[in-house]
C-alpha cells in the first residue's frame, strides 16, 4: 500500500446513519470532496431560500401557527446545515495557508 500526503480531516456536510459525524481525510481533490462542495452548495442555497420564505411568511398576517412551526423546523435544519458547513470550513486551512489548530477530530 502506498502513503500520500493526507491534509486534515474534512467534517463531511452529513453524518452517518446513527447521527455522528463524518469526516474525510485526504488532499481534498477526489470524489467525495467534490461531492461535499455540492452538498454544502446545495445546503447554503437553501438556507437562502428559507430566509427569503421566512420573511415573506412572516409578514403574512394570515399565517397559522402550524405553518410557523414548519417554518421553524426549516430554519432550524438550515441554521444547523449551516453551521455544519461553517465548523468544517474553520478546521480546514485556506489554500496555502499553514494548518489549521482546531479541536481534536475524534472518530464518535
Amino acid at each position: 500500500m502506498s502513503e500520500r500526503s493526507a491534509g486534515p480531516a474534512r467534517l463531511l456536510p452529513w453524518t452517518s446513519p446513527n447521527g455522528n459525524p463524518c469526516y474525510l481525510v485526504g488532499d481534498g481533490t477526489g470524489f467525495v470532496s467534490r461531492l461535499a462542495d455540492d452538498v454544502e452548495s446545495v445546503q447554503l442555497g437553501m438556507a437562502d431560500d428559507i430566509l427569503d420564505y421566512a420573511g415573506e411568511m412572516l409578514a403574512d398576517r394570515t399565517t397559522s401557527a402550524q405553518e410557523v412551526r414548519f417554518l421553524a423546523r426549516g430554519l432550524a435544519d438550515a441554521l444547523r446545515d449551516v453551521r455544519r458547513i461553517a465548523d468544517s470550513r474553520e478546521e480546514r486551512p485556506a489554500a496555502g495557508s499553514a494548518p489549521a489548530t482546531g479541536r481534536p477530530v475524534s472518530p464518535s
